[in-house]
């Protein structure tokens, strides 16, 4: 019924790392999703959750504009990737005037909320591509 999408790009977070908090949230309602990250101690955790409560308000104002009923505690994160961004390349002086390359890596994540019913379409889509 209502799929929404939350995204952030260029973000200060390596990709492994935002991997490992992402990784916990796929199939999760999205109201537990937040109270997982809430409490995470990992550093991406802060903008995962930030991105998750977005993605709830983009529901929100999608259902608005579609004129349809959305019960928050039915959404359920679909999915939630972690693209790698940009690599920001810096040198650190090191001893006798050689240079230390320091790689600064960014991430583009992206959490895609939708409603039991969109799963279940989705998922019977899929089973009819495998089949042919």
């Amino acid at each position: 019924m209502v799929e929404s999408i939350a995204r952030v790009r260029g973000i200060r977070v390596t990709p492994q790392k935002a991997r490992r908090v992402n990784g916990r949230l796929k199939g999760r309602q999205a109201q537990e999703a937040l109270a997982i990250l809430k409490f995470a101690p990992q550093g991406a955790s802060e903008p995962v959750y930030k991105l998750v409560a977005s993605a709830i308000a983009n529901a929100r104002v999608k259902a608005d504009s579609q004129n349809t009923y959305l019960d928050e505690q039915d959404l359920v994160v679909s999915n939630a990737y972690v693209d790698e961004g940009t690599t920001l390349k810096r040198f650190q002086p090191r001893a006798q005037g050689r240079a230390f390359k320091i790689l600064k890596r960014t991430s583009h994540i992206t959490v895609v909320l939708s409603t039991p019913d969109e799963l279940v379409g989705a998922s019977a889509t899929r089973a009819k591509k495998a089949s042919k």
